[in-house]
């Protein structure tokens, strides 16, 4: 079983259509086997998630069995800590080349993850020595690192084709401007690169004005092709991560623009979230719903290119050429580069408070519902430009920021609600 992944993205991307993946995990092998059976006999091209529990991702096997021998549920699949062979059995006849499975995790110290889904015959998975470092852990970024390039190098000796996906796209996106997150979703896969990694994809994650993704995700695309053009890789979409519209048909419009910016921008995959996301954990028939959903959104010819998308490509691939660069100029060894960076404010993400970062750099919404620096602190970038601000910050202001996506999406819904004959964009 070797190459199922990244030959099922590219075969469907070849058709012109889009992979979509639930962010699925629960506890038990019979519940976690039948959500994968159900994904797996969809009617669209679709990839199985293995997303692990929270007790798995700070190193504690033993709590989750636990847990699930007194009847409780754990909020994901704890792969460590079943046995071996009881997860090869339920991947027996599901997992193939018409359905992959990827193992999601959110893991500082990786190495125990990867080991694992080598021994029950996987070889993809997701994280960074950043992305999965800042903010989710408290671990010194030096250790994480550290850990990463171990468990890095560790995935490509011990399998042709395995496969990681950087967060780094999705690192506070809700609250950073694209050009951080692109520049740090292309570092993560140098990294990867350096140390050995054949195969990889790079995520984004919806923000708040589609013009602004749509130049961001061109933008990402050509810098991959620049920094990666030797190595096998791919693009994957993420449905909005912050505060989910509240509203049933709020949240569906959400997620059909979700799919159509992956539609739009040649993104070969996306991660996709459900109706229900506002209110509760998503089960299986309201995650099968949400891909169907995103599907069937994804259909039909792209939509050309706008002004404006041009003028936040251009933008977006200035800046986040520059961090690159500045990241990459500091040592040989990215693993160096990375801790360096950090510790003098050249990479600096918004909001973060993780010890290791300086938290200079801050973020806003302007008027026309883009993220732009507020503050752009020790960053690479000019002082200067159409994306800066310098106006005041307060806690009401960032309130405003966090639910700014769900306010757009539920106030529309109720307008078309109230008056179906509204046309609102």
């Amino acid at each position: 079983m070797s190459g199922h992944f990244d030959r099922f993205i590219a075969d469907v991307h070849r058709r012109d259509e889009l992979v979509v993946q639930p962010r699925m995990g629960f506890g038990k092998l019979q519940t976690m086997e039948s959500g994968l059976q159900a994904v797996a006999a969809l009617d669209v091209p679709a990839v199985g998630t293995l997303t692990l529990d929270s007790y798995t991702r700070v190193g504690d096997y033993t709590t989750p069995l636990e847990r699930l021998a007194a009847g409780e549920e754990v909020n994901g699949f704890p792969l460590l800590s079943h046995p071996t062979r009881a997860t090869q059995g339920m991947l027996d006849g599901l997992y193939g080349p018409t359905f992959p499975v990827q193992v999601r995790h959110g893991t500082a110290l990786p190495l125990q993850v990867f080991k694992s889904l080598v021994e029950v015959g996987l070889e993809a998975t997701e994280g960074g020595p950043v992305s999965y470092c800042l903010p989710y852990s408290r671990l010194p970024l030096a250790h994480a690192v550290q850990a990463w390039k171990e468990s890095v190098q560790f995935l490509a000796s011990e399998t042709e084709f395995g496969h990681i996906e950087s967060f780094g796209g999705c690192l506070l996106g809700q609250l950073c401007p694209p050009s951080l997150t692109v520049a740090m979703a292309v570092l993560e896969g140098c990294f990867f690169r350096q140390h050995g990694l054949r195969h990889m994809s790079l995520s984004y994650a919806q923000g708040t004005l589609p013009a602004q993704d749509r130049g961001a995700l061109r933008a990402m695309r050509s810098l991959a092709a620049e920094y990666l053009g030797d190595v096998t890789w791919h693009v994957v979409l993420y449905t909005y991560m912050g505060l989910f519209p509240r509203t049933p048909d709020g949240a569906t419009g959400l997620i059909r623009d979700s799919a159509r910016l992956a539609r739009d921008t040649g993104c070969e995959r996306l991660i996709v979230k459900t109706v229900s996301e506002a209110w509760q954990i998503p089960s299986v028939a309201e995650n099968l719903a949400a891909l169907r959903l995103s599907s069937q959104a994804a259909e039909g010819p792209p939509a050309p290119a706008t002004a404006v998308e041009d003028a936040f490509f251009d933008e977006v691939i200035e800046e986040a050429r520059l961090i690159i660069e500045s990241v990459l100029n500091l040592n040989p060894d990215i693993s160096l580069a990375f801790v360096k960076a950090f510790a003098d404010g050249l990479l600096d993400i918004p909001f973060c408070l993780h010890p290791d970062n300086m938290g200079a750099a801050t973020c806003v919404i302007d008027d026309r519902g883009a993220l732009v620096w507020g503050s752009r602190g020790r960053l690479p970038l000019s002082r200067t430009g159409s994306g800066h601000r310098t106006d005041r910050f307060s806690s009401d202001r960032l309130y405003s920021m966090l639910n700014h996506v769900a306010h757009r999406y539920d106030s529309r819904a109720r307008a078309l609600k109230d008056n179906p004959r509204l046309c609102i964009p």
